[in-house]
This record gives C-alpha cells, sequence and structure tokens, in this order.
C-alpha cells in the first residue's frame, strides 16, 4: 500500500511539475512575443555601409496624384532633405537645393542642422545614464551643477530637479531675449518648478551639461558611445552661439527615428529598455499634454506652444496620425515616427518665419501627406 501510494505521489507530483514548467515556457513566450510585437517585421540598414533597402511606391497603395503634389509643394518650402521610412525600408529620398555651406547641391552626405530636434536625442541619453546609474530623474540640478548654477536663492533653486527640465516645467522666468541662454544671470525665478509649463531651450542645455558632469564624458563623446556608433549616426555638434547644435546627413536623422520606432532595440541589440524610455513620447505633466521628455505628442485632447499659457484644445497637428510623435527644430527640422503605420518621416531644410517650433509648416505638411496615405 505504502509502495502504491508512493508511487502514485511521484508520478501526480512530476505531471505537475512538467505542467508548470510547461505553463511558464508558455507564459514567457507570450510576454517575448509581447515585448516585441510593436517592431516585429522592421528593417534596419547595417551599420558603416550606405546600404539602404527601398520599398517600391506601387506596393503601399498610396495615392500618386497626391503623392506628385506634395513633391512639388515640397522644394517651394525650402525643404532641403526628405526622406520617408517605411517599415524601415526607404520609400522617398529627395534632396533640393544647395549644401548649407552654398558649395554644391544638396546630396546623402550633406550635413544640416538640427537644432531643437536633437532635445529628443537628449532625453534619450539621459534615460541611459540613468539605466546606467549616473543619474535619476528626481535628482535635485545642484546635485550635477553646484549650489549657485542659476540666479535664485538656494531655497528656490534646489527644488527644481532633472525630470522638470525635461518636462519645461522648472519655472524659470522666460521673460528674457534670449531662452537659449544659459548664463547664471539669465536664470531667474517665476514660478514653482512643476507648476507652469514653457518652452525653455536652456533646459536643454543645463541638462546637456548635467550629463557631462554626470558620466565624466563629453555630450558628443557619450552619444557616439551610446547610440551613435551603435546604429550608424554621422553626425558632429559646433558651436552655434552659446550652445552646440548637431549637424548630421538625413540618412542619420531616419536612423535615430528609427530607433524610435524600434523602441531603443536596433536589429536584435538593445540600445535601451524599461519604463523611463515609454514616458519620453507620453503625457509628462497635466500642463501641456502634448509634452513628453523633450519630445512633441500629438492625439492629445490639448496642447501648449512656445508663448502660450492657456491650452488650445485639440491635436498640435489635427490632419496629422492621432499616435504620432516628433522632434522640431526651428526653420522645420522635422522627426515624426508613427508607430500604427510604421512610418519615420524626416524634413530638414529651411521654413518660412521665425518660429521656435514651425507648426503651421508642419500642419501644411500633413494636410497634404494625409491626402497622400488616404487610409493606409
Amino acid at each position: 500500500m505504502r509502495a502504491q501510494f508512493q508511487s502514485f505521489f511521484f508520478f501526480n507530483w512530476t505531471k505537475f511539475l512538467w505542467g508548470s514548467w510547461a505553463f511558464l515556457i508558455f507564459q514567457g513566450a507570450i510576454a517575448q512575443k509581447s515585448s516585441t510585437s510593436s517592431v516585429q517585421g522592421l528593417y534596419f540598414p547595417p551599420v558603416g555601409s550606405s546600404e539602404w533597402e527601398k520599398t517600391p511606391l506601387q506596393e503601399l497603395g498610396w495615392n500618386q496624384a497626391a503623392l506628385a503634389e506634395l513633391l512639388a509643394w515640397l522644394p517651394t518650402q525650402d525643404t532641403r532633405g526628405f526622406i520617408v521610412l517605411k517599415g524601415g525600408r526607404i520609400v522617398l529620398e529627395e534632396y533640393w537645393g544647395s549644401k548649407l555651406t552654398g558649395l554644391g547641391e544638396m546630396d546623402q552626405q550633406s550635413l544640416w542642422y538640427w537644432d531643437a530636434a536633437s532635445f529628443t536625442l537628449t532625453a534619450a541619453l539621459t534615460g541611459i545614464a540613468q539605466q546606467e546609474g549616473f543619474l535619476s530623474l528626481k535628482d535635485r540640478t545642484q546635485k550635477y551643477l553646484g549650489i549657485g548654477w542659476s540666479a535664485m536663492p538656494d531655497a528656490q533653486e534646489k527644488n527644481i530637479q532633472l525630470i522638470h527640465h525635461l518636462t519645461f516645467t522648472t519655472g524659470i522666468n522666460d521673460k528674457v531675449s534670449n531662452l537659449g541662454d544659459t548664463s547664471t544671470s539669465n536664470l531667474t525665478f517665476l514660478a514653482k518648478p512643476g507648476s507652469r509649463w514653457s518652452y525653455y531651450p536652456a533646459s536643454h542645455f543645463l541638462v546637456e551639461r548635467v550629463l557631462e558632469n554626470a558620466t565624466g564624458k563629453s555630450y558628443e563623446s557619450y552619444w557616439k558611445e551610446k547610440i551613435g556608433d551603435k546604429i550608424g549616426m554621422k553626425g558632429l555638434w559646433q558651436k552655434s552661439g552659446q550652445p552646440t547644435m548637431l549637424y548630421s546627413d538625413t540618412r542619420s536623422f531616419a536612423r535615430f527615428g528609427l530607433l524610435m520606432l524600434a523602441e531603443g532595440n536596433w536589429a536584435g541589440n538593445s540600445i535601451w529598455s524599461g519604463k523611463y524610455f515609454k514616458s519620453i513620447t507620453q503625457t509628462s505633466q497635466k500642463l501641456n499634454k502634448s509634452y513628453g521628455f523633450f519630445t512633441w505628442l500629438n492625439g492629445q485632447e490639448s496642447y501648449l506652444l512656445p508663448g502660450m499659457q492657456q491650452p488650445m484644445n485639440g491635436s498640435v497637428i489635427p490632419s496629422g496620425p492621432e499616435d504620432m510623435f516628433f522632434a522640431v527644430g526651428k526653420n522645420g527640422q522635422f522627426l515624426m515616427v508613427i508607430p500604427s503605420k510604421q512610418l519615420v518621416i524626416v524634413r530638414m531644410g529651411g521654413a518660412p518665419g521665425d518660429l521656435p517650433v514651425p507648426y503651421l509648416l508642419m500642419r501644411q505638411f500633413w494636410d497634404r501627406m494625409s491626402e497622400v496615405l488616404q487610409g493606409n
């Protein structure tokens, strides 16, 4: 009787163990599938090569007449470089006009400035630095820039954390002639941190300094090591007035957009991962629901633009896809990522007017681009 019980117990315990392992393996497979489902099927161009696969337009079912109108309109707006990726492959690549130097025509190797579109790149680098233990979003700015980095009394200055810079909610006085000036005398108190949203580029340049002091590396070398070299970006950082500015070719701009679309995974290699990086492209505070971490969001219920304090109802780009997030620089440097369509769109060049965030040009672009896609 005892032997029968032992045999019965052993048989059923073994079944339980095998069943548990099978369940865990199955659940693990489901978890793995769900974590990669949003990037399945993406193509990644080789690093260190100009090779880049293309998708024929005819396969996409886009409106060819509307596309012809779009391509005719873009150069009239001083567009110099334009790329559209679908699933990582090039669908459109066009260049117009002269290089930034004025010497020769624009082409794949021509460099152009990112201006404030590089802010999203800084948001990604900040997340990598946090992932590596160099800093935390809740840290005081004083920890990396020292007491007295601003003209504010210590009682006010110490309340500003890194997250306030990334979300443009420092409360630093934006009633100044140069919003990018990080001189101590230019950084004065206006509002309690977290209580007021204001487009304030100086916050970005201060975060650049935080990254350098936290990692012990120059901003450019940290970018090259953690992102640039790993995905094949080409570019250089040069002084443009007080801050440094990134110059790259249009394809490098598109590579970074593809990395954002792929949620930090480049051809199976994890450049970044974790909750922070999802937060880059999600509403970061209640004041401007169309802003994440140094990144603009479409499809939200309201938005603030530079100089605004009263939110406007609706999306920043009404005719654009609701899930689009984008990086924007002066004169129309656009990096637009649409996950639901696996699209990355880059536009570099000049722009009419002098808006720090040329949203009118982007709206005009999407009025035309939406006709091209016509539901695809």
